[in-house]
């Protein structure tokens, strides 16, 4: 929406403590016994926990899984989830359908989850992945963007290589892909959005960087928002997807302006942005990629108005959307007027 900024809503915190399933705890993780699968395939009630996954899980076609499903810290890393094609069902909870989180522990010290695959999985929810908070406005991420180093801080306590491949998602109540603050190199390929969304599809949040998103085809329709944020996220490759008339906003690079009273390090730099298709059916739509949407607006606080009182490394208020690429886009039914940049230093060609 550029400039008119809407704040994304609060993610859910899991009340309930997960069941822990399963054994495996290096990058190899274990083929799951038969606990695990009873464990996942047992109906949900409003009194399950969700389920803690730690080893390699395949399902068979016909299963329909309405277990939250989590990945929690290291003892999960080189975990695998092939759905084979079955259903996740998160419909029925407020919670978050698949969830890959860090664990902060008593010495302070963050536990990541590294090398996850999920494929092959039909989602009707979402997944999240999750590090130092889980969003922008969380607790120990605005007490962290208050001090130099945040960045670093963020990515270094944020899961990191998760393979997302051959997923399809089937409309959600928020954002059906969220990488939180910090989040680093997750790759999203093969995949399909389809139905509604009341927020963006996919939500790329302030500090994570260097995330692959490749050869998806994003049908689903927000309600207001565009499908993809790139919110102050640095270096990320989005290349040979199509998005199928984005009536309200395609690819969007920006920097959250204070929300929540959280300072965004990171800008939205060294993105490439290249190969798409963007196909519509009417000829008046919302930019298909909007290079610098905010520059420092906001209606929802004051925050964006004034100066912070520390210039961490000469921080502003504004986007420095700068120094991203988007070349080789193909608008069909739409024109290269859609593509806009409100950055500097910013290559932007061929775009037809």
């Amino acid at each position: 929406m550029g400039r008119y900024a809407f704040a994304l809503a609060a993610g859910m915190v899991l009340a309930a403590m997960p069941q822990i399933v399963g054994g495996g705890s290096s990058a190899n993780a274990a083929a799951c016994p038969a606990n695990v699968m009873d464990a996942l395939r047992a109906p949900a009630t409003k009194d399950s926990k969700p389920v803690e996954i730690r080893c390699d899980v395949t399902l068979n076609k016909s299963d329909t899984i309405s277990q939250r499903i989590i990945f929690s810290g290291s003892r999960a890393s080189g975990a695998i989830l092939d759905c084979n094609g079955a259903m996740i069902d998160g419909s029925g909870s407020k919670e978050r359908t698949v969830l890959i989180r860090s664990r902060k522990g008593a010495d302070g010290r963050w536990d990541v989850p590294t090398d996850i695959t999920i494929r092959n999985c039909r989602i009707k929810g979402d997944l999240r992945i999750v590090g130092l908070g889980n969003n922008g406005q969380a607790k120990e991420v605005k007490v962290s963007s208050g001090r130099d180093g945040h960045t670093k801080r963020a990515q270094a306590a944020a899961p990191t290589g998760i393979l997302l491949d051959s997923l399809t998602f089937s409309g959600s109540v928020g954002v059906a892909l969220y990488l939180a603050p910090g989040v680093t190199d997750v790759t999203l390929q093969n995949s399909t959005f389809t139905g509604k969304a009341s927020s963006t599809v996919v939500y790329l949040d302030a500090e994570s960087a260097r995330n692959t998103i490749i050869g998806n085809t994003f049908a689903a329709r927000p309600e207001w928002r565009e499908v993809l944020a790139v919110d102050g996220s640095a270096n990320n490759r989005i290349e040979n997807n199509t998005f199928v008339n984005p009536l309200s906003g395609g690819i969007y690079l920006y920097r959250n302006c204070g929300e929540g009273g959280t300072v965004r390090h990171q800008s939205p730099q060294g993105n490439i942005i290249s190969g798409n298709t963007f196909r519509y059916e009417l000829p008046v739509a919302r930019p298909a990629v909007w290079i610098g949407s905010r520059q420092g607006l906001s209606v929802f606080n004051s925050y964006c108005l004034v100066q912070p009182k520390m210039l961490l490394g000469g921080l502003d208020h504004n986007d420095g959307a700068n120094n991203n690429t988007v070349t080789n886009n193909r608008l069909i039914g739409g024109s290269p007027s859609l593509i806009v940049d409100e950055g500097g230093r910013n290559r932007v060609s061929n775009n037809r």
